[in-house]
């Protein structure tokens, strides 16, 4: 079969389309490269006037100064360690919320879910206190559980998870039974191998939003030298001593280091899983 070649007119609105979404995408990326440059600058060419992208010169050393400025490295290993954990208990909660909110039946099942999502309109600043109060009585501030525990339950994730497993058929449950497998080796073996896209979605959600939480590590950790994330070794760079920007740049950009690998080590997920999260349902 011949190929079809597109008219005139039709390659002119396909290049204006191209040139749009380039001149889109270079808007969501300019903060991005504005960062990258000034990480690479002399302190004195950061708000030189009139303001350039490139400094006078390139200062690679900006990098080892960020890191050896604070125990920069030491904030990296507490966010991973929050961030991974947060996601590894987040992402097992969800997984049985949703599985218990879409295939469990039992009375008040969309009451207790319609009120459990509710809970998403509720501002993190709302809570902030309470959960405060809640890590005293259990005598968990300053520590890395009240840093990771109280975030992992939320109604997102058991939202996500619940509407994949809404739209799995229900012969596959049935078909698992036929062969002898209970609700939980159903579960494991069959429900949680084809939920890997939308977990996935949810596991780089919950990762970032664990990384780059400031509020709640403000609030709940005292030594900031020892338990702080990246958020709160980032506010260190700013001082009586003056705000070193061109430090904190470098910081940031070292900082999306963890960000960006997970993207890249999931992206084949991702794409799928964004496409079938929240469209299931019967």
């Amino acid at each position: 079969m011949a190929k079809r070649h597109r008219s005139g007119p039709g390659r002119i609105r396909q290049a204006i389309g191209y040139g749009i979404l380039c001149l889109i995408a270079l808007a969501f990326l300019s903060p991005l490269i504005y960062m990258l440059a000034t990480s690479l600058k002399p302190p004195a060419d950061v708000f030189s006037i009139p303001p350039t992208l490139i400094g006078s010169s390139i200062r690679w050393s900006n990098y080892s100064e960020a890191l050896t400025y604070m125990p920069f490295l030491k904030f990296m290993g507490n966010g991973l360690l929050v961030a991974v954990l947060g996601t590894a208990v987040n992402l097992i909660v969800a997984a049985l919320s949703g599985y218990a909110f879409s295939r469990q039946r039992w009375r008040g099942r969309n009451l207790v879910f319609m009120v459990f999502l509710a809970t998403l309109m509720i501002p993190q600043e709302v809570l902030v206190v309470p959960m405060f109060v809640m890590m005293q009585k259990m005598d968990w501030v300053n520590t890395f559980q009240a840093l990771i525990i109280p975030w992992a339950f939320t109604a997102l994730g058991a939202f996500l998870l619940r509407q994949f497993f809404m739209g799995v058929p229900q012969e596959l449950d049935d078909a698992a039974r036929v062969d002898g497998a209970g609700t939980i080796k159903t579960f494991l073996l069959v429900m949680v191998p084809l939920a890997k896209p939308t977990m996935a979605v949810l596991a780089v959600f919950s990762f970032i939003s664990y990384w780059n939480s400031f509020l709640w590590p403000l609030i709940v950790i005292n030594d900031v030298n020892d338990l702080g994330t990246i958020p709160l070794g980032l506010q260190m760079f700013f001082g009586q001593q003056g705000s070193q920007w061109h430090l904190v740049m470098a910081a940031s950009v070292i900082s999306m280091a963890p960000t960006f690998v997970l993207l890249v080590l999931l992206q084949k997920h991702l794409v799928k899983g964004i496409v079938t999260s929240g469209l299931g349902g019967r």
